[in-house]
């Protein structure tokens, strides 16, 4: 073949992956998808044997069995270790002759921003937050959970209703149409009958997400407890981009913000206003904006970046991307 392979880039999520073999020139010699990866639930292992899939076909339509360096950037590498553990998982696969691991938020950063400078808050299932700057220096939150701080994100903004939904139908919190709007969804008459039915599985657990929307259209409608909730998530955004900006010393000076994950993608009126207002108020000089990149673009660019990549690479990839990474 013409182009010889230089990186292979991975973007690992909880439900899907994306893998892109990429010349150093910036050319995508070939692309392939794969299914969740989830190193917590099945192992470390197993949950790279699933990576190896996509990878196995991508090298097949590039003609190659290795590249020069692998830029993976995977959900639920939330740690440092996490991190570690995980390249050396990959290194053993021998795709590449380096490998750097990041956690998946650095994809969403380096996918939106032409250089890797810059803030981006993700909020999807879950939220967190990561920074970097070009000499290397990165700003990032454990991002696990309650225990690590955190708050919100589709998951936890559906139980937070839920919450508030509950509550207000047995009389211990404050009237909200959230105790109709919910249960509504799944057919049903009333938080009573959406408690039993999660409660014993009637509606699979995994069917909360659904009602992160359903906050989000109560909140529309102009119901105080839904729109409470929503401003809390637009502060939980400002927070973490304000600390990480803080962190790498870019208040002072323009950056970008990148907002990403489904939540934040949608574009909710009342959530997007309230973020920028926030936003203007802390971080006056920061620049929000939307990600609409898929993902994988960012780590083939950390992968370009690592290698040493001519800067008309990089723009190769951005164009090349268009045509290869649809959704």
């Amino acid at each position: 073949m013409g182009l010889s392979a230089s990186v292979l880039a991975v973007d690992a999520g909880n439900s899907k992956t994306d893998v892109a073999v990429v010349a150093a020139d910036g050319e995508v010699l070939a692309t392939a998808r794969g299914g969740a990866f989830r190193p917590p639930a099945v192992g470390v292992e197993r949950a790279v044997d699933a990576l190896a899939d996509a990878v196995t076909r991508a090298f097949a339509a590039a003609g190659v069995t290795a590249v020069d360096h692998v830029s993976a950037c995977l959900a639920n590498a939330d740690l440092p270790v996490e991190e570690e553990q995980l390249a050396a998982a990959l290194h053993a696969r021998a795709w590449g002759r380096s490998v750097e691991v990041r956690n998946d938020t650095f994809a969403v950063l380096r996918a939106g921003v032409a250089e890797p400078l810059g803030v981006a808050v993700v909020c999807g299932a879950g939220v967190n937050c990561v920074g970097m700057r070009p000499d290397g220096r990165t700003a990032r939150f454990p991002a696990i959970g309650r225990i690590s701080g955190d708050w919100g994100g589709g998951w936890g903004l559906a139980e937070e209703a839920l919450w508030h939904a509950a509550r207000a139908e047995d009389g211990r919190g404050e009237p909200t149409e959230l105790a109709r709007t919910l249960p509504a969804h799944f057919g049903l008459d009333s938080m009573y009958a959406l408690i039993e039915a999660l409660h014993l599985r009637r509606v699979e657990p995994v069917r909360r997400h659904e009602l992160t929307p359903v906050l989000f259209a109560t909140a529309a409608d102009g119901d105080p407890v839904a729109r409470s909730v929503v401003d809390r998530q637009a502060d939980e955004v400002v927070a973490m981009a304000t600390v990480a900006l803080t962190r790498l010393d870019l208040l002072a000076e323009p950056a970008p913000v990148l907002l990403g994950g489904s939540v934040l993608a949608a574009r909710h009126p009342q959530l997007d206003e309230r973020i920028r207002e926030l936003l203007a108020a802390r971080a006056p000089k920061a620049v929000p904006r939307v990600v609409t990149a898929r993902p994988v673009l960012g780590a083939v660019l950390l992968g370009l970046d690592h290698v040493g990549a001519a800067p008309g690479a990089r723009e190769r990839a951005r164009e090349r991307a268009r045509e290869h990474f649809t959704a």
